[in-house]
């Protein structure tokens, strides 16, 4: 048999195409990445324009919104960014008239609600304002406030109505290691414009997720004091009978957490305790009355603005640190198989 050989030039010239080849289809990849033995996938999308911790987020019309939050000294920061998944781009929108950090955002028939927060340092300056947001206008209206100040509260919309949970108020010694969290309950009317008193949760808590499906509202997670006194619990107010039940509680207990409806399950994702942050993303399915392991986030965070949109439940800004430390302006979105 014949050996055809290349010369050395023709075979270098063959090489460097092939990795360029090799190359070339590695940058065309998906950003997806599987998570070995949990469901679902990360991606990677493009940052925030600022770093921002203890955001909050919400989702009208497919985009998302990312208020207030935290950086560098200033606890209570004005910024209202929008996000379009279909551009992948980023643009600022008409700020806060008081800026906060630690708020409760929620969303009803197409405008955005954000509620309560801090304006100091280690949950100190509790607020009780209440902001409504008409993406449309680019407008904000100040609306009756809370019944006291409270920050790290929690909200969903339920039957055409926000109901406002949990939260901590500023102590008397400004020391938020002790006590200060509320089991707090009202409820606010649009039609009316009045906030009215609810049934409070079993035991108060602060830094949870607090979300609203098929008709009831689930209060999961949390904390009820410090960074370490983090709990598993799972309660759901039933608005037909007026009380708290229990049910399945939180495979990992934490408390920082974030979550959003998605798919028809409740995802609580990240969260904090006094040595980390949590890669945890755990979903609850309503109707099986189970939680399900999805894949872990690309590193843990807290702090972070969670909410959904078409395929995608996207994380926002957070700290990758415990506390504030290395606050992110990263944006990730979690896509289920």
């Amino acid at each position: 048999m014949d050996i055809v050989r290349q010369p050395s030039s023709r075979i270098a010239v063959i090489l460097s195409l092939a990795l360029l080849l090799v190359a070339g289809l590695a940058v065309a990849a998906p950003a997806y990445s599987q998570s070995t033995g949990a469901k679902g996938s990360w991606a990677t999308k493009s940052p925030m324009p600022a770093p921002r911790n203890e955001v909050v987020a919400a989702a009208v019309n497919g985009k998302i919104y990312v208020l207030g939050g935290s950086f560098n000294g200033n606890w209570s920061l004005t910024r209202n960014e929008e996000y379009d998944p279909v551009t992948d781009k980023w643009r600022s929108r008409a700020p806060l008239p008081n800026g906060a950090s630690h708020m409760a955002a929620v969303v009803l028939d197409g405008k955005i609600y954000a509620i309560g927060g801090f304006v100091g340092q280690d949950h100190k300056g509790a607020v009780d304002r209440v902001f409504e947001y008409d993406p449309a206008s680019d407008a904000w209206l100040a609306l009756a406030p809370l019944s006291t100040p409270r920050g790290s509260v929690s909200a969903a919309v339920l039957d055409g109505k926000i109901h406002a949970i949990g939260g901590r108020v500023t102590t008397a010694d400004g020391d938020w290691h002790s006590n200060g969290v509320v089991a707090t309950h009202e409820v606010y009317d649009p039609a009316t414009g009045k906030w009215t008193v609810a049934a409070p949760l079993p035991k108060a808590r602060d830094h949870m997720v607090v979300a609203a499906i098929d008709g009831k509202i689930h209060a999961i997670g949390g904390r009820f004091a410090g960074n370490d006194d983090m709990i598993d619990w799972h309660d759901v107010y039933d608005p037909a009978t007026k009380s708290w039940t229990s049910a399945s509680p939180l495979p990992t207990a934490r408390g920082g957490v974030s979550g959003t409806v998605y798919k028809g399950m409740i995802l609580v994702v990240g969260g904090e305790d006094e040595k980390r942050a949590y890669v945890e993303n755990e979903a609850y399915d309503v109707k099986a009355d189970r939680w399900l392991k999805l894949a872990p986030m690309p590193a843990g965070r807290h702090g972070d603005g969670v909410a959904a949109a078409g395929e995608f439940a996207y994380v926002a800004g957070g700290a990758l640190q415990r506390g504030a430390g290395d606050t992110t302006d990263q944006l990730i979105a979690f896509k289920w198989p």
